[in-house]
């Protein structure tokens, strides 16, 4: 399987949405709308289902999404000052992986970045 490429352009607004990807899969992959909007929908419905289920997600290149149980520990209401206890959670996790920090620490002395080039598929 070949891997294709595409290009994200500067945002019109300052965050990457569910919207934009679907625009993305569609001008330039070749999905209609339709097919589009519902495998992003798909995509971020495993990532979510798999991380309630407490299993970790690992998306190569990406990074790691992973659950982790924080302990119960006591806690202050601002206002009052009172004591309050806070209960044990649990809280999702993302570890950016060595090539995702690669690029960003690449970016800093560069003059904005205009564009930024994704792989779909096997390399």
């Amino acid at each position: 399987m070949n891997a294709m490429e595409f290009t994200l352009e500067v945002l019109e607004t300052p965050a990457l949405t569910k919207a934009h990807l679907a625009d993305l899969l569609f001008e330039q992959i070749g999905l209609n709308k339709r097919e589009s909007k519902d495998m992003v929908e798909a995509f971020f419905d495993l990532v979510a289902n798999s991380l309630i289920e407490g299993t970790d997600v690992k998306i190569s290149g990406f990074g790691n999404f992973q659950i982790r149980v924080k302990a119960p520990r006591p806690g202050r209401n601002p206002r009052t000052g009172e004591a309050i206890p806070i209960g044990e959670r649990r809280v999702a996790t993302f570890h950016a992986s060595a090539k995702l920090k690669e690029q960003i620490h690449g970016s800093i002395g560069d003059e904005a970045p205009r564009e930024v080039e994704w792989s779909l598929g096997a390399e």
